[in-house]
């Protein structure tokens, strides 16, 4: 194993074409968003490097995102069972080595991938890591003095990460991205030839969600046309009785949750016309399948670096920054200032209507 030398990455790549000889391995765990923008990179990687043998490790529930990455080996660790612990994790890097590994993208940079990285150190495979730009982003949040200006994206931040391992990725470059077979169940709900338009009304934090009873309005405005077929997603049992509830009362609008796998999930999303999604994973998840996506920001804000990939500035809704200059107060969407509860309120149902008319 040992240190990777410049000659060695180009003469591994210029070896037989019938098999890889250089070995990667992809570190992304978690959460859904960030696991799903590594995606668009690795599709380039992938693309940039044919004979390239990339494998990626995270966890069994988001196998089906990387498996829109043609050619890749995908190893899932329940890293809070199986492999828990100091323990657990030395375990799992042995079983990696084994697999003859060269070098590690370590895409997370958290506490368990940071031993992971420690053990593949100890057996002599080299590790490059994201870079996360805490600084920059501390000072993008700071409140008072307040400097606004786009941070590099995470998708460049990952694409850093493999040029530090002397495999550089253009992420301008196209690649085909193919539809899905609609699941049955999806299937017999929508009609054609009407425009299918998603929408993603939760965010894991309250400050970066759009109130739901404006979000019906949104919804009802759609429905009336007559124009679209709406499908709702989201998650976990509150939502799911939210979104059963309001589906219930408008006859052009389904609710998924609960109704699909994760798998059929994304299938679902690769054809539709349009996502309209918070700053949340969904939103994300769509954009894989190079599918428009509105996103509707509060607390957050898009020059944080987690804005969908190669989506245009003006499907990025923002609020009143007149009226909040202290916007954006949080990365994540968890914090809350005084004040700053009614950020959402600044955008309206029209500026939502305009950016899905202007854009399915």
């Amino acid at each position: 194993m040992g240190d990777i030398s410049k000659n060695r990455v180009a003469s591994s790549l210029q070896d037989s074409k019938e098999e890889a000889s250089f070995h990667l391995l992809v570190i992304r765990f978690s959460a859904m968003g960030d696991v799903a923008m590594t995606v668009p990179v690795l599709q380039r990687l992938v693309k940039t490097y044919p004979n390239l043998k990339v494998t990626v490790l995270t966890k069994p529930f988001f196998q089906p995102i990387f498996e829109e990455i043609p050619g890749v080996n995908i190893v899932t660790a329940d890293v809070n069972q199986k492999y828990k612990g100091i323990f657990g994790l030395f375990e799992l890097a042995k079983e990696l080595k084994n697999l003859q590994i060269d070098a590690v993208a370590d895409l997370h940079n958290v506490l368990r991938t940071k031993i992971l990285r420690f053990f593949f150190f100890f057996f002599g495979i080299k590790s490059a890591v994201i870079n996360k730009g805490r600084a920059e982003k501390k000072e993008l949040t700071r409140l008072e003095p307040k400097t606004i200006k786009p941070l590099k994206s995470t998708h460049q931040r990952y694409a850093d990460v493999f040029a530090e391992l002397n495999f550089p990725v253009d992420l301008n470059q196209s690649v085909v991205i193919n539809k899905h077979p609609l699941p049955q169940v999806i299937k017999e709900k929508l009609k054609q030839p009407r425009k299918w338009i998603g929408i993603a009304p939760f965010a894991a934090h309250e400050p970066k969600m759009y109130p739901l009873d404006q979000m019906e309005k949104v919804i009802a405005a759609l429905d009336e046309t007559n124009l679209y077929d709406i499908l709702l997603f989201g998650g976990g049992k509150k939502e799911k009785q939210q979104l059963e509830k309001l589906a219930a009362s408008y006859k052009n609008v389904f609710s998924v949750v609960g109704k699909l796998s994760f798998k059929e999930e994304l299938q679902t999303v690769s054809n539709l016309d349009l996502m309209l999604s918070m700053d949340s994973g969904n939103g994300h998840l769509a954009a894989l399948f190079n599918i428009p996506v509105i996103t509707i920001w509060g607390a957050t804000h898009p020059f944080a670096g987690f804005a969908p990939f190669q989506q245009k500035a003006e499907q990025q809704i923002l609020p009143d920054l007149k009226k909040y200059p202290l916007l954006p107060t949080s990365i994540y969407g968890n914090k809350q200032i005084e004040g700053y509860d009614e950020v959402m309120h600044s955008i309206s149902v029209e500026q939502i209507l305009h950016a899905i008319i202007q854009t399915v």
